[in-house]
């Protein structure tokens, strides 16, 4: 019994002791919390990115090699706004060569970078594909880089994502061949379903 009362009173003077401490501690600079609100409030660039929002039907063209025999694939995408609309989150499914496939992406707009950023994983894969870029009013460009599974280094990918329409766009991506050239690899158009 001294023992638990000697325990209690010991973690009741620590806790007194953190108390105080914390009085202690100067007050945030507000230069520095009017800094942190600036860069985590959503504003008119995360606006662009109501035009991705919504659910899609898509259709997946792939080519493994310039001059290949394209891969089709139609898929689904649903798109919608996370964390008070600070973030895209993309989920998308389909069906490849027989398998199921999901993918998962996040866009966003980096307040203090000013820039767009993206990110994409999937199943058919472990890592994650990460992309930065700009928005000039009808067409989304990104540079990004992606674990190439035949070499196991970084491989540099380019995206573009052009709108038609409130309804329709398309996204394309261009990577390396075997023999290092770029060519398209990639092209997914998504139309708004009804």
């Amino acid at each position: 019994m001294k023992v638990k009362l000697s325990l209690a009173a010991a973690l009741l003077l620590v806790c007194t002791f953190a108390f105080a401490q914390e009085d202690k501690k100067p007050p945030m600079d507000p230069a520095m919390m009017e800094a942190m609100m600036k860069a985590g409030t959503p504003g008119d660039a995360h606006k662009n990115l109501n035009a991705l929002v919504g659910s899609w039907s898509t259709k997946v063209t792939m080519w493994m090699a310039p001059g290949a025999d394209s891969m089709v694939m139609d898929g689904a995408s649903e798109t919608r706004w996370v964390m008070g609309g600070r973030y895209l989150e993309e989920r998308f499914t389909g069906n490849f060569m027989g398998m199921p496939f999901e993918g998962l992406g996040y866009s966003g707009y980096d307040n203090v970078k000013k820039q767009y950023w993206g990110t994409w994983m999937d199943n058919m894969s472990t890592g994650m594909m990460l992309s930065t870029g700009a928005y000039d009013g009808k067409v989304w460009t990104f540079k990004g880089t992606m674990a190439d599974p035949m070499t196991g280094k970084d491989s540099t990918i380019d995206q573009k994502v052009t709108f038609a329409d409130a309804d329709h766009h398309t996204m394309e991506m261009w990577g390396p061949a075997p023999d290092g050239k770029i060519f398209k690899s990639m092209e997914i158009t998504y139309s708004r379903k009804k």
